[in-house]
């Protein structure tokens, strides 16, 4: 398996990249195509002993970065390290794409190199969050702001195939996230999703409130992109906030320092819990081709994880099983996706 990895693309590129890439190296049986700024890239890998023949480079002189538009720099940087990484893909070159750069800019350049599956109106971004009960799906985490009812209906499809085949759920619960559960409250959209999601086979359980995504009310939460990231960057900011909140107390009195001794082994676990480096990468789902999207702040332990992910979803055929699901709904445009 050939895994490329954007060398450049995190906020500490591409000494996070590289390290990550080193630790997955030795824990998988897989090459890894660094691709970005060749000198750069060999200067950093000289501080380290690279496995013969487990890490090559690709020289990709251009850096798309973060701040800039998404399509204007997909266009402008054909040699940039996205570009190049994900027309190796296309060319059979590389099994999955891994990149903690751009995320609008990944996006822009998976549709732009490797299309769309067969029959999927929108990609879409999934990503795991923490929950009470484990971990749940969400989708979409902000590949689309601006959605039509059959988009909510493909999400919660690519959903249940992401849950089934790499989290090993064989018949994951799906929620519709809406402000209300009755299935009379929500927007037009939500309303209208839910009918379309109801008539399937799927196992819907209906609408959602926010609170129940903690709570792991449903292994999947569907909704837009724009609800869906903020729904993912409050819960990173609420996250770390309580952690701050609740050192600044501990803090505060001797006692409760020695408390804080005793209980450290379980503050651990839950931070291993909410920790994003934990679970690697969201998967763009949709794509014909797999592509992992990581964190901006990634560590090397984070790039290690999306690496294992992207193989994970190769080896399990996820694509595969997508384009098998979605070919069962009636696609053209102006039908709702109804079952033919």
């Amino acid at each position: 398996m050939r895994l490329v990895l954007d060398a450049m693309g995190s906020d500490n590129a591409p000494v996070a990249e590289i390290a990550g890439a080193l630790q997955a190296s030795a824990e998988m049986d897989a090459e890894i195509i660094l691709v970005g700024q060749q000198k750069t890239i060999e200067g950093e890998l000289a501080k380290h002993k690279p496995p013969a023949g487990k890490i090559s480079i690709v020289n990709a002189p251009e850096v798309i970065a973060m701040h800039e538009s998404p399509a204007q720099a997909c266009r402008q940087k054909q040699n940039s390290s996205i570009m190049v990484g994900t027309k190796l893909i296309k060319e059979g070159k590389g099994d999955a794409f891994v990149s903690a750069g751009n995320s609008g800019a990944v996006m822009t350049a998976g549709l732009m190199n490797l299309k769309r599956l067969a029959g999927v109106s929108r990609p879409a971004i999934a990503t795991l969050l923490p929950t009470m009960n484990g971990v749940c799906l969400l989708v979409d985490a902000g590949a689309n702001v601006d959605c039509k009812p059959r988009h909510l209906l493909q999400f919660a499809i690519m959903g249940d195939i992401y849950c089934r085949y790499i989290l090993d759920k064989l018949n994951p619960s799906i929620g519709l996230l809406s402000i209300g559960e009755e299935e009379t409250k929500g927007n037009e959209l939500t309303n209208a999703a839910f009918d379309l999601i109801k008539d399937t086979s799927l196992n819907f359980a209906g609408n959602i409130e926010g609170r129940d995504i903690i709570k792991g009310k449903t292994d999947i939460v569907v909704c837009d992109g724009f609800v869906g990231n903020v729904v993912l960057k409050l819960a990173e900011g609420l996250a770390e906030s309580l952690f701050h909140l609740l050192k600044e107390e501990i803090e505060k009195k001797f006692v409760r320092k020695v408390g804080a001794l005793l209980i450290k082994p379980a503050f651990k676990e839950i931070m291993k819990r909410l920790d994003y480096e934990e679970y690697g990468g969201a998967q763009l789902l949709g794509l014909n081709g797999v592509c992992i999207i990581g964190h901006g702040a990634s560590s090397a332990k984070a790039i290690k994880n999306a690496l294992k992910v992207s193989s994970e979803s190769v080896k399990n055929n996820v694509n595969q099983h997508l384009k098998e699901e979605i070919k069962l709904y009636d696609w053209e445009e102006g039908n709702n996706g109804h079952n033919n």
